[in-house]
């Protein structure tokens, strides 16, 4: 009697781990990867504050970014040899909206101050799945320009510059110190792009 119960038992645990290793050789069509997933981000109350400083300009930024000079010397060299280089920098997403400001001395200079600026948004091509150029302006505080919105895995997603076309010339690039990966760091691309359009509807010369 103890004998048969012990072949049962064996019988019955055959079966079971046959079927066990059916189950995990079989195919499973409803098997699918899991989505990238990415840490929640928490964003800050929008503030905003004045920009002001014995630059002749002016403008509205958020209070959870700091502007400073740019102290680098590569920089000055690199990026259309201007003569000012400030930072708005976002420490907490990794961002920074380089800043350049140059005085227009002939039409020749705002001419190359144009193109080099179209240049600069364009070299992300390769990168880019499209560049559209919004264009810019207001009469009433004379302030003009084009706004290059960069989709896709480029370097820079948003590129801007701001003159009045005869004195003045502003420019911003806004780079993340990151891997560039649109679908990651969408999200914070879209709250700093709001800050970016405040600060360019706030924007006036002195």
């Amino acid at each position: 009697m103890e004998l048969k119960r012990k072949a049962s038992m064996k019988k019955h645990l055959f079966v079971f781990l046959a079927l066990l290793g059916l189950a995990a050789c079989g195919d499973n069509h409803d098997y699918s990867p899991k989505p990238r997933g990415y840490y929640r981000i928490p964003f800050p109350k929008k503030e905003y504050r004045e920009y002001v400083s014995n630059y002749p300009f002016t403008f509205m930024y958020p209070t959870y970014a700091v502007i400073e000079q740019d102290k680098n010397p590569a920089r000055t060299k690199t990026l259309l040899n201007m003569h000012d280089l400030i930072n708005m920098q976002f420490p907490q997403f990794n961002g920074t909206l380089h800043i350049s400001y140059e005085t227009i001395t002939s039409k020749a200079v705002f001419d190359k101050l144009v193109e080099d600026a179209r240049q600069f948004a364009f070299k992300h091509t390769v990168k880019a799945t499209s560049i559209d150029q919004i264009t810019i302006r207001n009469p009433e505080r004379k302030v003009y320009g084009i706004y290059y919105a960069i989709d896709g895995n480029a370097a820079s997603s948003a590129q801007f510059y701001l003159t009045d076309s005869v004195h003045h010339y502003f420019r911003g690039a806004l780079y993340f110190n990151s891997e560039p990966r649109l679908d990651s760091i969408q999200p914070v691309l879209t709250f700093i792009k709001k800050d970016m359009d405040v600060m360019i509807k706030s924007f006036r010369w002195k």
